[in-house]
């Protein structure tokens, strides 16, 4: 065999549902040139894979390019459309040997057509990367219906981890690391946050996630330019002890004395758009009263948190649920602030404006 026209990649042979495939490593430089990805002027179901999602490359690419020494990316899985020719480096070692592939054969990606493109992309902005290697799976060439089932099995099962335990192990967000700190050390926090899962069941003995913890904190300290995590820290710490002072029922949760699941069903002051809100309009309240900031704050304690108050309606409850979406966070944020004596800045006044003429629903 002339190997001048073949490609030839080290492998170890397998067996999964009574089918060869290969498991390799692939140099970087070689992805783009020879993986392809199907989704030219082909409609879905004359495609094996769905359309390419090109605004997430840019983002995934940085995250190569600014991590050279720690990003980690998964196979990709391929078919070749090609005779695979396999040579064991022995015959009491016939799963261990040389992959090799006509160098014209199509590769068609399986799994991995973002990687694919944006190892293409930071291969641009670093060409050092380019023999650093991925591990690829190849398939024999199986067709169109093979290649869209193996699609849906390799996706039927593949959950997307929730956004606490994703934060939870960010060890490179230093917001992470800052709320890992705070829900360890401040008190209203101890141990009532769930700090893997991003919603609550019923009869959870928690009062808080660790997600929203840290999309109410990174709203409190906005205006902190993050170089200093102590001092961040300190602030946020101080910041949430004196709403716990204003909010007895998160104290009461702690001791024992009430169940979470009651407070979470019949108050929102410990949701994920209250939090927020609340964070939100700390950073405005310790910018606009540095002095005063904390006899301001006792406005919490005279607002009426029950889910069924009109207060709330379209504000932070849609439907009869709670959202999260921005223009409720803002417009729960507005009305925090207008309780502490508060101005509203010109965008938060526009989006209050549009929720009195009624442009948003009101319904509970």
């Amino acid at each position: 065999m002339d190997s001048t026209f073949h490609y030839a990649f080290p492998a170890i042979r397998g067996i999964q549902a009574g089918r060869e495939y290969y498991v390799s490593m692939c140099p970087l430089r070689l992805i783009p040139k020879i993986f392809l990805f199907d989704e030219e002027e082909l409609t879905p179901e004359l495609r094996s894979q769905r359309t390419l999602n090109k605004a997430r490359i840019p983002e995934m690419a940085r995250y190569i390019t600014e991590h050279p020494d720690g990003y980690v990316f998964s196979a990709l899985t391929a078919s070749v459309d090609a005779d695979l020719e396999f040579e064991p480096v022995s015959q009491d070692n016939d799963r261990l040997g040389v992959l090799r592939i006509p160098m014209s054969g199509t590769f068609i990606i399986n799994d991995g057509q973002h990687r694919r493109a944006a190892i293409e992309t930071a291969l641009k902005l670093n060409p050092k990367l380019a023999d650093e290697s991925i591990a690829v799976v190849f398939f024999s060439d199986i067709g169109l219906e093979r290649s869209q089932q193996m699609f849906a099995d390799l996706n039927r099962y593949a959950i997307r981890p929730s956004t606490s335990i994703s934060l939870l192990y960010d060890h490179r967000d230093k917001s992470a690391e800052l709320t890992r700190r705070l829900v360890l050390e401040a008190e209203p926090f101890r141990d009532l946050v769930e700090m893997e899962r991003s919603t609550l069941s019923a009869r959870s003995r928690r009062l808080f996630t660790f997600s929203a913890i840290y999309q109410a904190t990174n709203a409190l300290l906005a205006d902190a330019n993050g170089d200093d995590i102590e001092a961040d820290l300190s602030r946020a710490r101080r910041f949430w002890e004196e709403v716990a002072k204003q909010l007895p029922e998160w104290s009461q949760v702690r001791r024992g004395q009430i169940p979470a699941s009651e407070v979470r069903q019949d108050l929102i002051h410990s949701h994920a758009v209250v939090l927020n809100a609340i964070g939100k309009s700390g950073s405005a309240l310790m910018r606009d009263a540095p002095q005063d900031w904390k006899n301001r704050l006792k406005a919490l304690s005279k607002t009426d948190w029950s889910r069924n108050s009109p207060i709330w309606a379209g504000r932070a409850v849609v439907g009869g649920r709670l959202s999260k979406a921005t223009q409720n966070v803002v417009l729960t944020a507005n009305y925090i602030k207008k309780s502490m004596g508060l101005d509203l800045s010109p965008e938060d006044q526009r989006i209050e404006d549009a929720f009195e003429r009624g442009d948003y629903e009101r319904s509970t």
